[in-house]
């Protein structure tokens, strides 16, 4: 916890999880008594070391994610672990979204966008946190809780803190009758600023309770804790179009900035001539970015939106006015294809990956922003450039928001060395000197933090940062909030607690601590997140022997036991970390060979072994379930809690053979019926034999032919992949390739799995085969079972979509990219189909929910909230909730436990309502 994104290191004594706001106010009062410091924690995406403490953590992300939408989307109640995607996600059905959109919405929380007044890739000041908050409810360090949404709130806070009241107007008069100040603050405010506190609240609002709740907008946690806040949504403009215009000089793409914004941009996205050489390598550059000599060129990437499509041709045809008149050879194309727009978007956004991902072990990625008025823009840039130059910073990138003056750079040293640290010191000087020099800032949208709290009064004088103290000793007396940071008079302060990054393992050296991964982990709330687990490695390497070793004790469970490794971290990931294959190494390398030849065993006799699970299922179906768990219980202490599984009322009935092998001239697949449905039978509440029977019924009723080799003793692997058994998963991987290649008919038939898992298993079976097999293997498509029924069957069925089901989309789902697949087998069912927004893996993974049954409750919280709410609403609209959906056997179980509601697989459900077409 003591980890996030900044290049900072600061340990905690104590980490508080908090459970309510309550909560948080009896810590502040308790920590006012004790003479403690604390500091509130939430997405610890921030860059410049906001979210650290060196005594008391307050973690406000686990409990308070909470999203309320109001009055049909136009304004949105948020709680402060709330990501913005998820928020987003919330306001989508509605057309609305929030107004800030930083390039971190995976994983940034609505505190966190709070706290740093957070702005992003085309919201400009406009429509920035400052600009759309619509309240807040804050606890202040006394332990006060202000609600600026009531009518009363300013009468109420005069009554219950009379000195911060009177003391806040004094200071709202002394700003207003000092020209100067005044003069400063509307150069400053005239762009992005996240430099002290925002001190334009005192120019904007006159009641104290208004300028305090705009205080606390980039306050970074130092005058209280955000509860709750409520935003004034934007409306989402549907039709967009993108362009990447390519220039000689960087000053001609500065000097069509005011032109091309008032022909309608939206974004407007620079890239200097380092981020083009980085750029034109991939596969997504265009052929004449690809060829391109850089020199001095620029890059502007050109986005405009709107509500129409009339509208957008419009803008277009300004915007093409505008480049037409450049000196260029050719102006660029405007695309409003998704996949063209989302290529040319990938050039600016993995700049991020590449550069921070390529960067030497142990060294520091440095990712700062600065903002200056779009007139200096040019020489501001030409300034960096000679200072990255003049101290060796060679592969140092310039990025960022164009149209806004605010522009982002990216350096790589090793903090670790003296030397360095010294060059790092001087350039900053140098940097600071520069930008004030243009009359700019030096912290655009990644807030002051600890990296430029010393440089505050430099940038506002003395009088202004004075006012800005006066504000802090008002709001807390005791300091006792987050001291460090925002405001800073050791003038060295952001050179101390610097945090190294020590090599641990090429797999994950590249990680960069930013926490995008934490959101989609299973085990978020139970033990560790991939960045922990990453950052666990990084303290045995540094810490003593005995701490180490209590570290790596720990380590077992916390991190390689409770990880699902169901790499979905791997998606959210900047530098495309997969910290699941890194967990799937640990568990490998802790069986020896004698293990790792019995996997081999299992691996050749797996058709008897299923077998015999399926017998043992069928006494387990007799056995009274309380015999059953005691004998478990036993067991698992016995012998391992990793090996045997925990055994409920909730274990299905034991499954059905595989099919017989069937052949049919006019195959259009080749079905792969998975294991799962082998030993695992189908819902009692189902009136088929499983995934298995749907699939072939439905082909039957479509007249689609399937044929059906000899499955016996065949798997996927998964079982042995994510376990480490990688002797067993290779020899697996032989006998299914040897079957299901010439099944296949030498990769001219796809293959058809009906479980997701099994179907993402069968897609990575290259990895676990010798050269030759896995080089044929790659020429196998391999289909999930729903992508196969959508475009082979549905269109020739006769079918009646009523009712209403519950979705749940699995990871293996999402990276075979087939949720929308399975949504529309759904609607061909069902007239309405509910995907819920909180979805996320179940942490069942195959067997892990039966030896870690925690890891399944605790990630499927938030998902089984959301489902009980959509059915209770449905109930009390009169639309009962009919169903309950998934694509996988053991993801159904996981969901059928944390819901109480039974799950089925998709297929079957669409099986039932089969009518075929005459």
């Amino acid at each position: 916890m003591a980890h996030d994104a900044s290049h900072y290191l600061v340990t905690p004594r104590v980490v508080v999880t908090a459970r309510d706001a309550g909560e948080v106010a009896a810590v502040l009062r308790q920590a006012q008594t004790d003479g403690r410091r604390v500091t509130f924690r939430s997405g610890g995406t921030s860059l410049s070391g906001q979210a650290l403490s060196d005594d008391v953590l307050l973690d406000v992300r686990q409990n308070f994610r909470g999203v309320t939408v109001l009055d049909e989307g136009r304004r949105v109640r948020c709680e402060p672990g709330a990501t913005i995607r998820t928020v987003n996600a919330h306001l989508a059905r509605h057309g609305r979204r929030l107004g800030p959109d930083p390039a971190s919405e995976i994983a940034c929380t609505v505190g966190g966008v709070v706290a740093n007044n957070s702005s992003g890739m085309s919201c400009g000041t406009e429509r920035n946190t400052y600009r759309t908050l619509d309240s807040l409810v804050l606890v202040l360090p006394s332990g006060t809780v202000v609600d600026t949404g009531l009518p009363d709130a300013d009468e109420r806070l005069r009554r219950d803190e009379p000195e911060l009241w009177h003391g806040l107007a004094a200071l709202r008069d002394r700003v207003r009758g000092n020209d100067q100040s005044m003069a400063t603050i509307a150069q400053q405010y005239a762009m992005k600023n996240t430099m002290g506190y925002g001190l334009n609240s005192f120019v904007d609002h006159d009641q104290p309770v208004h300028i305090l709740e705009h205080l606390v907008i980039g306050s970074e946690g130092t005058l209280g804790f955000v509860a709750q806040a409520t935003f004034n949504t934007v409306p989402v403009q549907p039709f967009a179009a993108t362009a990447l215009l390519v220039v000689d000089e960087l000053g001609i793409a500065t000097d069509a900035l005011s032109a091309m914004v008032n022909g309608g941009a939206t974004a407007l996205e620079l890239m200097d001539a380092a981020s083009l050489r980085v750029v034109q390598q991939y596969k997504e550059a265009s052929p004449e970015l690809a060829a391109l000599h850089v020199d001095r060129h620029a890059g502007l990437l050109v986005e405009a939106t709107s509500d129409s499509a009339e509208e957008l041709a419009a803008r277009m045809a300004n915007l093409n006015d505008v480049m037409a008149a450049l000196p260029i050879p050719a102006p660029p194309r405007f695309t409003d294809v998704a996949r063209e727009r989302a290529d040319l978007w990938y050039l600016r956004k993995g700049l991020y990956t590449t550069v921070a991902g390529a960067r030497p072990a142990g060294t520091t990625n440095l990712l700062e922003d600065v903002a200056v008025p779009v007139d200096s823009l040019t020489a501001t840039i030409d300034d960096l450039a000679g200072l990255f130059g003049q101290h060796g910073y060679d592969d140092a990138v310039i990025f960022g928001h164009a149209k806004d003056g605010n522009i982002h750079f990216m350096i790589n040293p090793t903090l670790s060395d003296p030397r360095q640290l010294d060059t790092y010191a001087e350039f900053t000087e140098q940097m600071v000197t520069a930008v004030l020099a243009r009359k700019g800032t030096l912290k655009a949208e990644h807030g002051t933090g600890r990296i430029m709290a010393p440089y505050v009064r430099r940038q506002f004088g003395d009088e202004l940062y004075d006012v800005m103290c006066q504000v802090k000793k008002l709001a807390d007396p005791a300091g006792m909030l987050n001291p460090g940071t925002l405001l800073e008079d050791d003038p060295t302060a952001h050179l101390k607690n610097l945090k190294t990054m020590a090599p641990v393992d090429d797999f994950v050296d590249r990680c960069v601590e930013c926490g995008y991964c934490e959101p989609t982990c299973p085990s978020k709330d139970l033990t560790t997140t991939p960045r922990r687990r990453i950052a666990l490695l990084r303290e045995i390497q540094v810490r003593s022997d005995a701490e180490a070793d209590e570290l790596r004790r720990a380590y077992d469970y916390e991190a390689v036991d409770t990880c699902a490794v169901d790499s979905l971290c791997s998606k959210a990931c900047p530098v495309l970390i997969d910290t699941g294959v890194f967990m799937k190494k640990f568990r490998a390398e802790r069986h020896g060979e004698r293990a790792m030849k019995a996997s081999v065993k299992v691996a050749e006799q797996w058709g008897p072994i299923t077998t015999g699970l399926r017998a043992g299922m069928k006494v387990a179906d007799v056995l009274p379930t309380a015999a059953l768990a005691a004998a478990t219980t036993i067991g698992r202490t016995v012998i391992s809690k990793d090996l045997l599984p925990a055994v409920g009322s909730d274990l299905p009935h034991s499954g059905m053979a595989r099919p017989e092998p069937t052949s049919v001239p006019e195959a259009r697949g080749v079905l792969f019926a998975s294991c799962l449905g082998e030993i695992f039978g189908p819902s009692e509440s189902g009136c088929g034999r499983g995934a298995t029977d749907a699939v072939t019924q439905i082909c039957a009723a479509a007249g689609v032919g399937l044929d059906i080799p000899d499955l016996d003793g065949l798997c996927c692997g998964t079982v042995w992949v994510s376990k480490g058994f990688t002797e067993g998963s290779r020899a697996m991987a032989e006998r299914t390739f040897d079957i299901l290649w010439p099944a296949t008919r030498e990769g001219r038939l796809p293959v058809v799995c009906d479980a997701a898992s099994c179907s993402h298993g069968l897609e990575g079976l290259a990895k676990h085969l010798p050269e030759a097999k896995a080089e044929l293997w790659k020429s196998v498509t391999v289909e999930d079972a729903v992508t196969f029924v959508v475009r082979e069957c549905v269109p020739a069925l006769d079918l009646e979509p009523r009712g209403s089901v519950v979705l749940h989309p699995t990871c293996s789902m999402i990276h075979l990219g087939c949720v929308e697949d399975a949504v529309a087998c759904a609607k061909a069912a069902f007239a309405d189909v509910v995907l819920p927004v909180e979805a996320g893996c179940c942490g069942f993974a195959g067997d892990r929910g039966m030896l870690h049954p925690e890891l399944t409750a605790s990630a499927t919280v938030a998902e089984a909230r959301e489902v009980a709410s959509v059915v209770g609403e449905r109930a009390a609209a009169g639309r009962p909730v009919e169903a309950f959906a998934s694509a996988n056997r053991t993801c159904e179980m996981g969901m059928s436990r944390a819901t109480g509601q039974e799950y089925r697989h998709v297929l079957e459900l669409l099986a039932e309502r089969l009518a075929p077409r005459h």
